[in-house]
């Protein structure tokens, strides 16, 4: 049975904000050897904005699994800083959905922007698909 699209539409949005600690910066995650905020903890923070922008909008058996991310760390935030990640969808068309994502930092710095792609899909027949850690 096909699933149905979601029910979002461009300018569809959320936003979360993120105190830096030393478990966020690029030395903690092994991206580098500086205290600052690492890429990759931006990229989780992306992520968890478009997350959180479709919470809400599916249902209990259906989810989102990201499939394409782009992301440019622009400016350095130091542990203490604050990051604040806006997702908005720019694209939606039935289970694919795109959206833009940018990082501020208190001062509205531009930290990071970039673009995020999730499929929706349904919960039970994707666990399903995945391989065992034996195969």
């Amino acid at each position: 049975m096909p699933q149905q699209p979601i029910p979002v539409s461009p300018g569809t949005h959320a936003e979360l904000t993120h105190n830096v600690t030393d478990a966020d910066t690029a030395e903690a995650v092994g991206s580098g050897d500086l205290p600052v905020l690492g890429t990759p903890r931006l990229l989780a923070l992306a992520e968890a904005a478009t997350v959180r922008a479709l919470a809400g909008h599916l249902g209990a058996d259906r989810t989102s699994v990201g499939t394409r991310v782009s992301l440019e760390h622009l400016l350095p935030t130091p542990v203490g800083g604050t990051v604040t990640v806006r997702a908005e969808v720019v694209y939606a068309d039935g289970r694919l959905v795109r959206f833009s994502v940018v990082a501020e930092d208190a001062a509205r710095r531009l930290v990071g922007q970039g673009e995020v792609t999730r499929v929706v899909v349904d919960r039970e027949r994707f666990l399903a698909r995945v391989p065992s850690a034996d195969a």
